[in-house]
């Protein structure tokens, strides 16, 4: 079982702090600390991720315009997302059911439902080098993929939200006591997905570090348990999901960035931003946003659970 380790989840303008829960905690069943596949569902409760699930609305014909992509993803009947199916927590196949799991997941099946009035998605794999060229190509309709906002890359895509905020935090080896803080990955072998946020902020931060470009999260992972990298840095939610399923790693210190997420959405349907945003608002102020965080992260942190930011207060979004 897990030691208790403290988290801090930054929150719109306020920072919460959470506990991670022990492992065969609470009421959810989740991962084995060895990474086995032994329980029902790798990113929750399944049962109240189920009843988010039924209980999300659907859109009236009225609210859904003639000619908007929208309309074109109603008559398809499937949302296409761009996301992923490894990430705990938040985008997770579950191992008996085949099915998605976690926050990103859930909102993802939601938002279909309430275009298509089906929960069904058609995911689409994507990397931090790909989701604004499969947005902008229409292989995809939205991205629900822990995706940071920026000015920049607002420049290209259109961002919904934001939906959730967590920081850049670091990944080491278990027991490795000689990494606690930004600035002491400076002489450190340090791993960050290429074209991240991650990479820009290391550098920055601790400009004496010696930064490893991977394209995923697992690469990263695999780095630090082979001794090749020091730290993992990337966002705090994501590195908390890879220390709930491994117990040889561990997240150090607290987040030394804010980072906001969005829902990427093409920018050349600007109807679809402003629909996803009336739909994110109606499902924060009807409280099962709350009810999603809690049947997903709320099974691996204690706490209340946070308010979600106020959509668009972020500069991009």
């Amino acid at each position: 079982m897990r030691n208790s380790r403290v988290l801090t989840a930054v929150c719109a303008s306020a920072a919460l702090t959470f506990t991670l829960s022990a492992c065969g905690g609470g009421s959810a069943a989740l991962p084995a600390p060895d990474g086995s596949t032994e329980s029902s569902t790798a990113s929750g409760s399944s049962d109240s991720y189920q009843k988010v699930l039924n209980a999300a609305p659907v859109a009236t014909a009225d609210q859904i315009p003639a000619g908007s992509l929208m309309a074109t993803i109603r008559k398809r009947g499937t949302l296409a997302v761009g996301g992923t199916d490894t990430s705990a927590l938040f985008s997770l196949k579950d191992p008996v059911s085949r099915k998605l799991t976690g926050f990103d997941a859930g909102l993802a099946a939601m938002l279909a439902k309430y275009i298509t009035g089906s929960t069904d998605t058609k995911l689409v794999q994507v990397t931090v080098a790909t989701r604004e060229q499969l947005l902008r190509n229409g292989t995809v309709d939205a991205v629900f993929a822990t995706y940071s906002i920026t000015p920049e890359r607002a420049k290209k895509i259109d961002f919904a939200g934001p939906y959730y905020s967590s920081g850049n935090a670091i990944l080491t080896k278990k027991g490795n006591s000689s990494i606690t803080y930004v600035k002491e990955l400076n002489g450190k072998n340090v791993c960050v997905q290429s074209g991240s946020t991650a990479a820009n902020n290391v550098k920055k931060l601790a400009p004496k570090a010696q930064v490893m470009l991977f394209e995923g999260n697992s690469q990263c992972v695999q780095a630090v348990r082979q001794g090749r990298a020091d730290a993992y840095v990337n966002d705090q939610s994501l590195l908390v999901g890879v220390q709930y399923r491994d117990a040889s790693v561990q997240v150090v210190g607290e987040p030394f960035t804010t980072d906001p997420y969005g829902i990427g959405v093409p920018k050349q349907s600007p109807e679809m931003k402003k629909f996803v945003d009336a739909w994110l608002k109606k499902i924060e102020d009807s409280g099962l946003w709350t009810k999603l965080w809690r049947a997903t992260l709320g099974t691996a942190v204690t706490g209340e659970a946070p308010k979600p930011p106020v959509i668009g207060s972020v500069e991009g979004s």
